[in-house]
């Protein structure tokens, strides 16, 4: 059992719903008892369980015996996926009163870029909902059984993906174009040429990935968010927040969140998640 510390405020109840919306089943879950997933590293793989303890503001995290021999890199995404490093003050101080309805809200990252990334393109143009239906099913035709856990699935690898047929995919409930997307990245990754890790100018590298045939904007934005976790992201074409800029062109909604910088990313979690904000 290993102990995470983080800064508070800390809003665990918020991180734990993000993440509770979007598990894919097999391999997520949320519950009372926290959050728990199957993870692979190399040769390694097995379940990892991850608790709040208001009390001494830290996480609490427990690996399956066969994790162990990597538990430092196991240990370092768990923090990077749940924002414990967050400099609080500096965010705090930037967003102003923007953050005082929920002052802990962090930004969730993810345990494996590949994933995420997999995970961003299923969610293309469909709901939170149906963006994790798509993935559970890709999961059930692709991925591992963990062994010795029923019920538990690996993500599938990037080797793994590249090897399904996009027809097959397509089956899923996809159109074929995302089913090729999907294949398209997974023989990016095979031969290194994708980028599963942040660049040093995340602005520029969210215009690479546009490059990629099926990688649009909003994609390539959220996968800036998740996967790089980078903190100065704002998705100004997505639906909900051209919902809260009604009156506001995507150009001006841009210049509207130069205010928050280099902390965009942190405002647009508070904006999706603050239904009676309005911009003044």
């Amino acid at each position: 059992m290993y102990q995470l510390y983080w800064q508070p405020p800390y809003d665990w109840a918020w991180i734990a719903g993000f993440l509770a919306a979007r598990t894919v089943s097999g391999v997520d879950s949320v519950s009372e008892a926290g959050y728990q997933r199957a993870l692979a590293i190399g040769p390694h793989h097995g379940l990892i369980r991850v608790r709040a303890d208001a009390g001494q503001h830290c996480l609490v995290v427990t690996l399956s015996p066969w994790l162990l021999p990597v538990a430092d890199e196991v240990l370092a995404r768990v923090r990077r996926m749940f924002d414990l490093d967050c400099p609080v003050a500096e965010v705090a101080d930037v967003l102003g009163g923007l953050a005082r309805h929920r002052p802990g809200i962090r930004l969730p990252g993810c345990m494996d870029p590949f994933e995420q990334i997999v995970r961003a393109v299923l969610g293309q143009l469909v709901s939170v909902a149906m963006a994790a239906r798509l993935t559970s099913r890709l999961v059930a035709l692709a991925g591992t059984p963990l062994e010795d856990n029923p019920g538990w699935w690996l993500f599938p690898t990037p080797a793994q993906l590249a090897a399904i047929d996009p027809v097959a995919l397509k089956g899923l409930g996809m159109p074929l174009a995302r089913a090729q997307c999907l294949g398209h990245i997974a023989r990016a990754c095979l031969d290194g040429e994708f980028p599963l890790r942040a660049p040093d100018d995340p602005q520029a590298g969210i215009k690479a990935l546009t490059r990629y045939p099926g990688i649009g904007p909003w994609t390539a934005s959220y996968f800036a968010l998740r996967g790089w976790q980078s903190v100065d992201v704002f998705l100004a074409d997505d639906y909900l927040i051209r919902k809260r800029f009604p009156a506001m062109t995507s150009a001006a909604i841009r210049n509207y969140a130069r205010r928050w910088q280099p902390w965009r990313s942190y405002a647009l979690l508070h904006i999706w998640h603050h239904d009676g904000w309005q911009p003044q």
